[in-house]
């Protein structure tokens, strides 16, 4: 298991990935190291909402600071109701990931794992000293899913992709959730892929997971992309334009796609999962260059980032604290129109 902590959600991953090497390995793992319930995640809110100085912290249910980066599994269990025990997946089909919601849907701050600060907070993006804020796109209101991440997973920048000839954008790799809730930034839910999207942005590959809550009332009826044309038509057409167009109003290109601008299926889309999850290991225990990524952690073990509950703390403990929103622009509000392709 390369030094990592065999945590039952650890264990669920590695049953996922890995499954001929957990073959040879189970009869020496103890049963209580098997899945069980999800784990619980809180968030602590430091700075000005609205300002450069925002931070949102992540710890575990105990109050123990964590990385959402690094250390909250990519693999969730299968079932998330708390009064009900966590099932084992019995196959591919019904795995569920973890997403760390960085926006939720309608809202137009770029809010994001801060990949090069520790513990990785969520923050707002500033570009030449400003706050990031995605335009509204006629006829959406900012964005049009809730956005986020997979945690444990890297689009390694050293990485060249076979089929798109591109290298990762050096994020964790992004989810859209296209569910019928309205999340909360930090929310850490549990989703069904559904299939992927190749965008490339400005030359670099950033794929696009799409997803659905497993708690959503369409959960059940939604398993593939297919699905998604049936039941929803024009959801998916709408999603490209969205990534096509959202950089414009910021005097942007348009972004490319690679297969043509067409969604790939859900095997597709894990098979890019596993491969940046095996990129996220590669980083974590410093096989390869981290390309000024902060990869401090508490849970994998023997990695030479691991840090201390105390580190941790302090970490947190020296953001400003929590304060009033500072106010929001006008100029967030206003719409954009563009001819649809």
């Amino acid at each position: 298991f390369n030094g990592i902590n065999l945590s039952s959600d650890y264990l669920a991953t590695v049953l996922f990935l890995y499954p001929s090497t957990f073959q040879q390995t189970a009869a020496a793992v103890p049963h209580s190291y098997y899945p069980r319930k999800t784990m619980h995640y809180q968030t602590e809110q430091r700075g000005h909402p609205n300002s450069p100085d925002y931070r949102i912290y992540f710890k575990t249910s105990d109050g123990k600071y964590i990385s959402p980066f690094h250390d909250i599994p990519l693999i969730a269990e299968s079932e998330q109701n708390d009064d009900v025990p966590a099932k084992k997946p019995k196959s591919e089909n019904k795995v569920l990931y973890n997403m760390v919601v960085e926006v939720p849907r309608w809202s137009n701050a770029k809010m994001e794992i801060a990949t090069k600060e520790p513990l990785n907070p969520i923050k707002q993006d500033v570009k030449k000293g400003k706050l990031r804020y995605v335009a509204n796109i006629f006829p959406h209101k900012g964005y049009i899913w809730n956005y986020g991440a997979l945690p444990q997973t890297w689009e390694d920048p050293n990485h060249k992709d076979k089929e798109t000839d591109c290298c990762g954008d050096n994020d964790p790799i992004d989810v859209c959730d296209i569910g019928t809730q309205v999340c909360s930034p930090g929310q850490v839910i549990q989703v069904k892929v559904l299939g992927i999207l190749a965008m490339i942005d400005e030359g670099e590959m950033d794929w696009k997971v799409i997803a659905i809550n497993a708690n959503d009332e369409d959960a059940e009826k939604l398993n593939c992309i297919e699905d998604v044309r049936k039941s929803r038509p024009g959801h998916l057409e709408a999603t490209v334009e969205w990534f096509r167009k959202y950089k414009v109003p910021d005097g942007k290109p348009e972004n490319q796609f690679g297969f043509n601008g067409e969604f790939k299926d859900k095997d597709f889309a894990v098979e890019i999962i596993k491969s940046t999850h095996e990129h996220w290991r590669a980083l974590v225990q410093k096989q390869t260059n981290a390309g000024g990524i902060e990869c401090k952690n508490m849970s994998c073990c023997n990695s030479p980032f691991q840090f201390s509950a105390d580190e941790a703390r302090a970490v947190v403990q020296s953001a400003p604290a929590f304060g009033s929103a500072h106010p929001v622009s006008a100029e967030v509000d206003k719409w954009h129109f563009f001819p649809w392709k």
